[in-house]
């Protein structure tokens, strides 16, 4: 699995999706900040933080907690 958690800088929210991500115990995640790439910005916008899984293209929304992320990556 290739985990990324796009985040905006300065975000709150983001720094909650960190500590759930912490707390499930996530090994390894890449993190990209959409503030200064249009594209990312354009596709994610206010939807940050979302947790992608980029072999399969699925995504989790925040509001997410560990338990959530947890059956995330049991799918």
């Amino acid at each position: 699995m290739r985990l990324t958690l796009y985040q905006r800088d300065d975000c709150h929210l983001c720094d909650l999706a960190l500590a759930e991500l912490a707390q499930a115990r996530v090994p390894d995640f890449d993190s990209a900040f959409v503030d200064d790439d249009a594209q990312l910005d354009a596709r994610y916008g206010e939807r940050v933080p979302v947790l992608h899984d980029a072999e399969t293209g699925r995504e989790l929304d925040w509001p997410f907690d560990a338990a959530a992320i947890a059956r995330f990556l049991a799918r």
